[in-house]
């Protein structure tokens, strides 16, 4: 497995540490073992030398004949027994009868401790007289005024039961052992993300393709899955990016096509003025006319390009507040009541007298008044525009159609693009910038609404859209269109 650099420094620094603890922890173990098979071993000698003290108080008097017969009487294997008084004066001793070659024993550190605390112990490993080692265990009794002191040799036999035992040792080897494979198994899956990612990191970074095999599977754990969704949400905003660069060549197209068209009208009009300073004064006011007509065209498809970018920024920018709906109707009804006046067309406004929702005011006026200036332009003259409403829940469902001259089915999908036109040469003709219908849907997205276009029946064209009462705080970015 091929270890990245943290992978190297955490695998070996959490088993060092690992390893350090395993190792105090069993050193640990083992002496507490050891101090706790030493605690039983001289708990017997104690209990000895209190059999023992109780057998003299008995007898009234520690004579050697007696406590050589005590010692027939109660035989423990290789025990030696030895009376001192607390002066350190050797009375008795079952091994050594010659007890002034024993010396003064008050320095030991088995009577120092008897003296001090009733009992005591001590390992000697290298007895002056042979070279023999014992386990020394010394109880005191004021009563008699006397140190009674047992020891076992120190033969293989006790050090067998003072040894460890080695179950333990083996068991914590072997959970070593296990804890480091459970650690190498997760270091390495951890080092497999990490060197995905950094393959990830750097083919980004360099502009390389990310659709490689390094690429393609993760190990199956969190920390896989969280790099593998990374990657993900990387591709689909590369691949987003790279769609919005060709959305953006195409709308930057379009708008230089469509401003295009006005400016070299009105250069055109106004080098013919120019060129003939003759021209008579019907035909040079002609020309300014069609100027003018052509520069509000001009000024109309910036207004909505503006919008559109507004729109675009609506996640960020919007302001919501309370808007009465039927109000904003009512408002463009009477702004464009000359012009209904003019085609002979008729609005039927449908709406309750109050109709509010919480939104963006001049986005919601620029849906309805879109959708009349659109009607306006294509429904054709005598017809009749009707907008109603119906409560959805949370959300009111628009009718808004006219029975005029309608659009050929295959039309319908592609109504709402940007700069899409029906019939290009009347669309032009009747000023229409081609961004209308882009602007009421992405208005109406903005709200958490949906809108489709429908063919009415017997002629005339219908649009069904809705907008929620309260849409959410955070409303996602419109879905652009294919020419946005």
């Amino acid at each position: 497995m091929k270890y990245s650099a943290v992978g190297k420094k955490l695998y070996f620094s959490v088993l060092s540490v690992f390893l350090l603890f395993a190792a105090t922890f069993i050193i640990f173990q083992q002496f507490r073992e050891k101090q706790f098979k030493i605690s039983s071993l001289t708990q017997t000698l104690y209990d000895y030398n209190s059999h023992c003290s109780e057998s003299i108080l008995n007898h009234g008097q520690p004579d050697e004949a007696y406590m050589d017969a005590f010692l027939k009487r109660h035989q423990l294997q290789g025990i030696r027994l030895t009376l001192v008084r607390p002066d350190g004066k050797v009375i008795y001793d079952n091994q050594y009868k010659d007890y002034k070659k024993l010396g003064n024993l008050i320095s030991r550190p088995e009577i120092q401790s008897a003296l001090n605390a009733r009992n005591g112990f001590s390992i000697n490993r290298r007895h002056s007289k042979d070279r023999a080692s014992f386990l020394y265990a010394a109880s005191y009794f004021p009563r008699m005024q006397l140190i009674i002191r047992t020891a076992l040799p120190y033969s293989h036999g006790i050090a067998q039961v003072l040894r460890s035992d080695k179950h333990f040792l083996w068991f914590s080897l072997v959970a070593i052992l296990l804890l480091t494979l459970v650690l190498y198994r997760f270091v390495s899956t951890l080092g497999k993300n990490i060197s995905k990612l950094r393959t990830f990191a750097y083919r980004a970074d360099h502009d390389e393709n990310l659709y490689v095999e390094d690429l393609l599977e993760f190990p199956n754990d969190e920390l896989g899955e969280i790099a593998e969704r990374i990657i993900k949400i990387y591709k689909r905003l590369e691949t987003t990016r790279k769609e919005q660069d060709v959305l953006k060549r195409q709308l930057t197209q379009n708008v230089a096509h469509e401003l295009k068209t006005p400016v070299a009208s009105i250069q055109g009009y106004l080098e013919t003025i120019i060129a003939n300073p003759t021209m008579d004064e019907n035909t040079r006011n002609m020309f300014l006319k069609r100027c003018y007509a052509q520069s509000e065209r001009l000024t109309s498809l910036l207004r909505d390009i503006s919008t559109l970018n507004r729109i675009d920024d609506a996640p960020q920018v919007k302001h919501f507040e309370s808007v009465d709906i039927a109000g904003q109707v009512r408002d463009i009804i009477s702004e464009t009541a000359l012009q209904f006046e003019e085609r002979n067309m008729t609005f039927i406004n449908s709406l309750p007298a109050h109709l509010i929702v919480q939104g963006n005011r001049s986005l919601l006026y620029s849906v309805f008044r879109n959708l009349t200036d659109n009607a306006l332009a294509y429904a054709g003259d005598g017809t009749t525009v009707h907008l109603s409403a119906q409560r959805e829940g949370n959300a009111w469902k628009f009718h808004f159609s006219d029975n005029g001259v309608g659009v050929a089915p295959e039309h319908l999908p592609r109504l709402f693009e940007r700069f899409y036109r029906v019939d290009k040469g009347r669309s032009r003709k009747m000023g229409g910038t081609g961004l209308g219908l882009a602007i009421v849907k992405n208005a109406v997205l903005i709200h958490g609404g949906t809108i489709a276009a429908e063919l009415t029946d017997g002629g005339g064209l219908t649009f069904v859209f809705t907008l929620q009462i309260y849409p959410k705080e955070q409303p996602e970015t419109p879905a652009k269109t294919k020419q946005e």
